[in-house]
């Protein structure tokens, strides 16, 4: 094999913020997939930012990867789209244990590559090279591919990229790559910028888990009123401090109920081959408590991350914690997008 490095290889990742940097970068939308590194010839590999093999969960990409240059080296994202907006449930769904449900996803959701990085092509090093010049011969490179491939936009004009922002959020962006124009790839090191959305929502305390040490909170399971009327679970709450924590949790004590997420409505503790042995044990308090949180994603009715609170609201009437506050952008989708 005649890469000039070996895999598996550590990724160049990114840190978050809400500002957006000066100086002399290159602008990308933020993909919500799989990082992952494509690496062509006799061989064939896909990694995961983690360094693991990723192509036996999809082997609808080797035909794909195999069409690259020999020697080439291609970092990117694996997506899976349903109505032509990213979903990170259905390409999460991907990773399975059994073969024969592999074969059977590979033809229901199958995945796409989006290529936003070249590290080698045909055996030469590009590693040590600027982003700017990597980027001119990745867009080469990116001519000669079709589907499943597809380049990301790039843009190092920042107006446009503030207005991609809000335009490719749509198309399930969750913000804005910023890459040093000049830099080289430098491997596990958070040398480029991502700009992240970020709102706030009302929402009801409609339980708790307890903390691991016992009579503090761990965390607040947060619910909206559905068009139902029912309490529908949509993400959790933590990062208090130990003194916040034993004090919320002695304030909840008295609010304990029998239930409070609607029978129909989607409840917290449900048992996944993601969650394992863990402990998904609650307690069901009286909706009423208010709280104000700050969100980045959401997914299939839930907020992706755990939220940030910022403070209680007793002066919001609990009725008002409805679906609705949830903004659902409209615009571009997947397939627009990647061939700005």
């Amino acid at each position: 094999m005649s890469w000039p490095f070996p895999p598996p290889i550590e990724t160049m990742e990114a840190k978050v913020t809400e500002t957006w940097p000066t100086g002399k970068f290159a602008y990308e939308p933020k993909w919500d997939g799989f990082r992952s590194v494509s690496w062509s010839g006799v061989s064939p590999r896909l990694d995961s930012r983690n360094q693991r093999p990723l192509l036996r969960y999809f082997p609808e990409l080797t035909e794909a990867i195999s069409a690259l240059p020999a020697n080439t080296v291609v970092d990117g994202e694996v997506v899976v789209t349903i109505d032509d907006v990213t979903n990170f449930d259905a390409l999460q769904q991907r990773i399975h244990p059994a073969v024969s449900r592999i074969k059977l996803l590979s033809k229901e959701t199958p995945a796409q590559l989006v290529a936003f990085d070249l590290l080698a092509l045909e055996g030469e090093d590009l590693r040590s090279l600027p982003f700017s010049e990597r980027r001119a011969r990745l867009v080469e490179l990116s001519s000669r591919l079709s589907y499943p491939w597809n380049l990301t936009p790039s843009t190092t004009d920042e107006l446009t990229a503030r207005r991609w922002f809000d335009e490719f959020e749509p198309a399930g962006c969750d913000g804005i790559i910023a890459k040093p124009l000049g830099q080289g790839y430098v491997h596990g090191k958070r040398a480029m910028i991502k700009i992240k959305h970020r709102r706030t929502v009302d929402c009801l305390v409609g339980g708790y888990r307890e903390h691991k040490d016992g009579g503090k909170i761990g965390s607040l399971l947060l619910g909206l009123y559905n068009d139902q009327g029912e309490l529908h679970f949509i993400g959790h709450c933590s990062g208090f401090g130990d003194v916040d924590r034993a004090k919320i949790f002695e304030r909840f004590q008295q609010l304990r109920s029998e239930g409070s997420f609607g029978e129909e409505a989607r409840a917290p503790g449900a048992i996944s081959r993601w969650t394992g042995d863990k402990d998904l044990s609650w307690v069901p308090v009286q909706p009423g408590v208010v709280v104000e949180v700050s969100y980045d994603q959401l997914e299939e009715g839930r907020f992706r991350h755990a939220t940030r609170f910022h403070r209680w609201r007793p002066d919001k009437d609990p009725a008002s914690c409805t679906m609705d506050q949830l903004e659902r952008p409209a615009g571009m989708g997947f397939g627009e997008v990647v061939k700005v």
